[in-house]
């Protein structure tokens, strides 16, 4: 199972305040709209995602199709089969893709120690 990019998502309490601190610590900006409260913010292959009033907790995000510069691959599992071996492995779900769509999709569950996870296919 090919998980894709992986990034830490935060939940900021200002996403302007969040940005200037990141750049302090090296982040480039690569993606996002901060007038829509949400930045995509890159160090080297590390990446991180500001999101001011999108989410309760901070959460763990992987972006199936894409490497870590958000290109696309050519080659990788698409969310909704990831969606299907979780469930056949007894994975409890809390947001679910539509297995009759393509493309875009996500996919939400939480570990055993209540972090959140986010599955979130843009390809």
């Amino acid at each position: 199972m090919q998980l894709g990019a992986f990034s830490v998502s935060l939940n900021v309490k200002d996403i302007k305040v969040s940005r200037e601190f990141y750049l302090k610590l090296g982040f480039e900006e690569m993606g996002g709209n901060i007038e829509q409260n949400w930045l995509i913010m890159k160090n080297g292959s590390t990446v991180i995602g500001l999101f001011q009033g999108m989410f309760d907790k901070n959460l763990m995000t992987f972006n199936p199709g894409w490497d870590q510069a958000a290109q696309p691959l050519e080659s990788f599992t698409d969310i909704r089969e990831i969606q299907k071996a979780l469930k056949i492995d007894g994975v409890e779900l809390m947001q679910e893709a539509d297995e009759k769509t393509k493309g875009h999709a996500s996919v939400m569950l939480v570990d055993p120690d209540g972090n959140p996870i986010l599955l979130d296919q843009h390809v």
